[in-house]
């Protein structure tokens, strides 16, 4: 029997060698440096309010010297009592193990030393495929000789504390709690640095079988009994008197339980309800960040295992002026949804989102959908919902109507045509370009001789569409791509392609589906004078170490993910130029022309109180009704449309509200901020 007993310390330097040399030289200079997954955590813009968080594993790394002596000693005393000793594996433990088991014909004891057991669990972690995984935790002889000669390994590079500092850091102890931090603050609410000896004696215990010694789910007569044992072991090691020890045995396990948000749905209730699209938009603008992983799954994998501290470049002022300007908390009972997203020029960051429904997977006080063709048990969208209702996911969004005509205006100007480019616009318009296409104005009131100034202010279709065949129809496709928006039905695909671009002659009257993100950003970079940003929901991405996340450009030069990325897409002039005549809708006055006598948003300039340009759009029947409008500083962009049935119209009544959400929400966020003025246009281009 001894002889037996001393054939996996053998096998260590003789029979095993062949076997395992090879893997143990892969695999030591990964366990050097191997992390376990740890969450990330979604901070709001104060940078130390966490909002929620993403994990897998709930864990947040504690370095040793944060860690109470109590759980130090505690775990020792539970998992491998002559930790100190031993070089990574336990000769006597061993032994002991293999008689034990001999004995009672199977496996009754163990002989893993807390080494070994760290070892097992980060090639665990550390896995890439499932393969990976089953070969670092399944039960055979060739997997536990390898561990062996890695334990031993491992313990010429790193210290006792160094060890024990990873092992209690990767250690599961139920309830969803990997690592000691997360157990200390499910369990009793508070940092591993404040565990007392009995928290830290009944949390140690839980490692050998977090099932069965679960002190929330049993009567705690299990947990009790282990508890006990892991502080008579403490006593028995001189880690705490004997009196110390029986006096913590005579005290009930009291737990002070804490349950850790997870993702958007669980996020602080006091901010869910509304900027829970916020932090959905912030997912999926992760998921499509190859700084993050070459797919989709790689990168949310990256945020539920990368402990990522994210800060979000929200700005509560203006997304509290948002929310109360589109009915966000009291206006959610309507088929109809109002909602707003502001941007930054010259960043491209997104300061608010709002929509007047409540951000929550719970859909029961849901009625039917208004979409006849769904069916009576599909849920409506509102009052609750997780749709991403103002962009940033796969909706394809709604009709944004004449917002649209500033992409063929910007276009023409870009390409050398001037503000007072002038066409006679008859009531209605018959295209030899777009094979006898004939739309008409709104009203005989638009009709006679008009610039870009005029038609803008009117929006006068037949204008617009003489303005598309100068230019393009494609040229206008195409500079609205490069503004950022992308066309998701397939219709919209078909005449976007460039077989088909420059016979679309209808999209300058916004026929297509569009985002309230994509319409605020794309406005936003008129605003900024044609410096386009990408859309972005970040003000800081930090990594583990406390060090920014990057990415590496194309021309391999490595900027941070959370930084602005900007280019200039059209010149400074046309863009000036764009937002001269992006005056004349909002009843402001532009610098060089006339906006005709009157205009259809004439009451956005008196309300926001200072220079600001902007579009109303409005589709056939006014399914929907949009309103588009910026200052220097901010570009803001609201819609009001049934999400679930396009042909559900909003009414001309309603077309207003977005107007009004705009406008308030731009003069409440701006409220005390210095007056900006817009740059004119030069001379030149304004012919």
């Amino acid at each position: 029997m001894v002889a037996a007993a001393a054939y996996p310390l053998a096998a260590l330097t003789g029979i095993g060698a062949k076997a395992t040399a090879h893997a143990v030289e892969q695999k030591t200079d990964i366990l050097k440096t191997a992390l376990p997954a740890e969450t990330s955590y979604l901070y709001a813009p104060d940078g130390k309010t966490v909002l929620t968080m993403f994990y897998e594993e709930y864990r947040q790394y504690t370095k040793i010297e944060d860690i109470s002596p109590n759980i130090q000693q505690a775990i020792v005393a539970a998992e491998d009592n002559r930790f100190y000793q031993h070089h990574g594996v336990d000769p006597k433990g061993v032994a002991r193990a293999f008689v034990s088991n001999a004995r009672s014909g199977g496996v009754s004891q163990g002989a893993s030393t807390l080494t070994m057991q760290y070892v097992r669990m980060a090639l665990r972690d550390s896995a890439k495929t499932p393969k990976e995984v089953q070969e670092a935790t399944q039960q055979t002889s060739l997997r536990k000789v390898k561990e062996m000669r890695m334990a031993l390994e491992i313990e010429k590079h790193l210290s006792k504390e160094q060890i024990l500092e990873r092992y209690l850091n990767s250690a599961y102890f139920g309830h969803r709690a990997y690592g000691i931090y997360a157990a200390s603050q499910i369990f009793f609410s508070k940092t591993p640095a404040n565990l007392s000896p009995v928290e830290a004696a009944t949390l140690a215990g839980l490692v050998k079988s977090p099932s069965e010694y679960d002190p929330i789910t049993s009567d705690q007569k299990d947990a009790t009994a282990r508890r006990n044992y892991v502080l008579d072991n403490m006593a028995r090691l001189g880690y705490l008197s004997p009196d110390a020890a029986a006096q913590a045995k005579a005290e009930p396990i009291k737990l002070r339980l804490t349950t850790p948000p997870n993702d958007c749905a669980s996020m602080d209730p006091k901010y869910r309800p509304t900027w829970g699209f916020y932090c959905d938009y912030l997912k999926n603008w992760w998921s499509a960040q190859p700084a993050f992983g070459s797919n989709r799954l790689e990168r949310m994998d990256k945020l539920r295992r990368g402990g990522y501290r994210i800060v979000l470049a929200l700005d509560p002022k203006i997304q509290a002026a948002a929310e109360k300007n589109v009915g966000a908390k009291d206006n959610t009972g309507s088929p109809f949804a109002n909602g707003i997203v502001v941007a930054e020029p010259g960043t491209g960051r997104i300061k608010a989102m709002a929509v007047n429904r409540n951000y929550s997977l719970n859909l029961s006080d849901n009625g039917p959908s208004s979409n006849p063709e769904a069916g009576p048990k599909v849920k409506a969208n509102y009052p609750n919902t997780v749709a991403p209702l103002l962009g940033g996911g796969t909706l394809p969004g709604y009709q944004a109507g004449s917002t649209f005509k500033m992409f063929p205006m910007l276009a023409a100007l870009n390409s050398g045509m001037t503000l007072s480019t002038s066409f006679n616009s008859p009531y209605t318009y018959k295209s030899a370009v777009y094979d006898g296409w004939a739309p008409s104005n709104a009203s005989g009131a638009m009709t006679g001789v008009q610039t870009m100034w005029s038609g803008f202010g009117k929006s006068v279709n037949t204008y617009f569409v003489q303005l598309e065949e100068k230019v393009g129809a494609d040229a206008g496709v195409r500079l609205a791509e490069q503004l950022g928006l992308r066309w998701r039905t397939d219709v919209d695909k078909d005449q976007a392609s460039p077989a088909k671009a420059k016979k679309w002659g209808a999209f300058t009257l916004g026929v297509s589906d569009a985002t309230p993100l994509e319409m605020a950003n794309a406005y936003a970079t008129v605003a900024a004078e044609g410096r386009y940003c990408e859309a972005i929901p970040v003000n800081s991405i930090m990594n583990r170490d406390g060090t920014p996340a990057m990415y590496t450009t194309p021309g391999g030069v490595q900027r941070e993910v959370a930084k602005p990325r900007c280019r200039q897409v059209v010149s400074a002039d046309a863009a000036r130029a764009a937002t001269d005549a992006a005056r004349c809708p909002t009843g402001d006055t532009p610098a060089k022309g006339g906006c005709g006598g009157w205009s259809t948003a004439d009451s956005v300039r008196g309300t926001v109180g200072r220079p600001v340009a902007g579009k109303t759009g409005t589709t056939d029947s006014t399914r929907s009704a949009w309103f588009v409008g910026f200052t220097p500083e901010l570009a803001a962009a609201s819609f009001i449309a049934d999400p679930d049935n396009p042909f559900n119209a909003v009414g001309d009544g309603q077309s207003e509200v977005p107007v009004n959400a705009v406008a308030l929400t731009l003069r409440e966020a701006l409220k005390g901020q210095p007056v900006r003025q817009f740059t004119p246009p030069s001379d030149q281009i304004v012919g």
